[in-house]
């Protein structure tokens, strides 16, 4: 579990503090290539665009970690609540304030039932009220409609609502619910390193190999050598950072791969495919060079809650 707050002798967890000496061996590295790239006359300003704003999310994301378990877990919330206002904006659902605010009251919950003790164990976050929490969430949104006494075009605004919080709160919320574990620092960590080299991966493969696209209706871009060698990759990850879960076997590894490739990949071709049918380019403009939150966060949508329960499922969270 990521301690509530720190005292003098924890300062730095060994795991929190390679994963910072990682961050900045690759941004600086990154930079370097960069300024060699543009002093060879080459137009680098997208990408250094791109740059920048890891130079801030970075950091940020790592002090919320060492401020305890508490700011990360507010802050992911926040992050998720975030995420919502782009889809609600982007679909048309933030001209609709029942539901907008139904789901934010929703997301709130699901970070109060996060840092809540559970009342039958009394370990750090109500995990049984966290699953269970859809079918609440759902059946209010489906009685929207009836407090209103409206029934004529309330079928979509419930369906976008669903999918809203499904997709941004509870899905992601697993990330959150991360923190309640003994071995949380590890867990966040390697999640968010992997989901980005995976990113990269695809990105570098496919520019340098790619002939074949994957799914050229819902992601032009993106090629299937792009896709495999990403894949292999994110195979390669869970060995190279094991020092984030000592106690996972071979199996653990292998899934934790797999999870990362395929669930990394999967969350950012979905977000592609809404994005298609909705006519834009990005979700948001709230990460310069990033597009919005949503732009960043689509694959940890994927992999958190595969992660999660395949955590659970051999380790237990604590």
């Amino acid at each position: 579990m990521i301690p509530e707050s720190w005292s003098l002798q924890e300062m730095v967890d060994p795991v929190l503090g390679l994963y910072a000496l990682l961050a900045v061996g690759l941004l600086v590295v990154s930079g370097l290539v960069l300024l060699g790239t543009h002093v060879a006359g080459k137009n680098v300003s997208s990408i250094w665009q791109t740059y920048r704003g890891w130079l801030i999310m970075a950091p940020l994301f790592l002090v919320t970690l060492w401020l305890g378990r508490v700011p990360t877990i507010v802050g992911l919330g926040l992050l998720s609540m975030l995420g919502f206002r782009e889809f609600a904006r982007a679909t048309g659902l933030h001209r609709h304030w029942w539901y907008t605010v139904a789901v934010y009251v929703s997301i709130v919950s699901l970070c109060v039932l996060e840092l809540m003790t559970d009342p039958r164990t009394g370990l750090a976050g109500w995990y049984g009220m966290f699953m269970a929490a859809p079918v609440y969430v759902i059946a209010l949104l489906l009685t929207i409609p009836v407090l209103r006494n409206r029934a004529e075009g309330q079928l979509q605004l419930v369906s976008l609502s669903i999918v809203g919080f499904i997709y941004m709160g509870w899905m992601f919320g697993h990330l959150a619910f991360l923190a309640n574990s003994t071995s949380a620092f590890g867990y966040l960590l390697y999640l968010f390193f992997a989901v980005e080299l995976n990113d990269v991966a695809a990105f570098t493969f496919g520019k340098l190999f790619g002939r074949r696209k994957l799914r050229s209706n819902v992601s032009p871009n993106k090629t299937l050598e792009g896709c495999l060698g990403a894949l292999a990759v994110s195979m390669v990850l869970p060995w190279l950072l094991h020092f984030s879960f000592p106690h996972f076997g071979w199996v653990e590894l292998l899934l934790s791969g797999i999870i990362v490739g395929v669930g990394g990949q999967l969350g950012d071709l979905t977000i592609s495919a809404i994005k298609r049918d909705l006519g834009v380019k990005d979700m948001g403009t709230l990460i310069p060079g990033h597009g919005g939150i949503l732009d960043r966060l689509d694959s940890l949508i994927f992999t958190a809650p595969f992660f999660f329960h395949m955590v659970r499922w051999f380790h237990d969270l604590y």
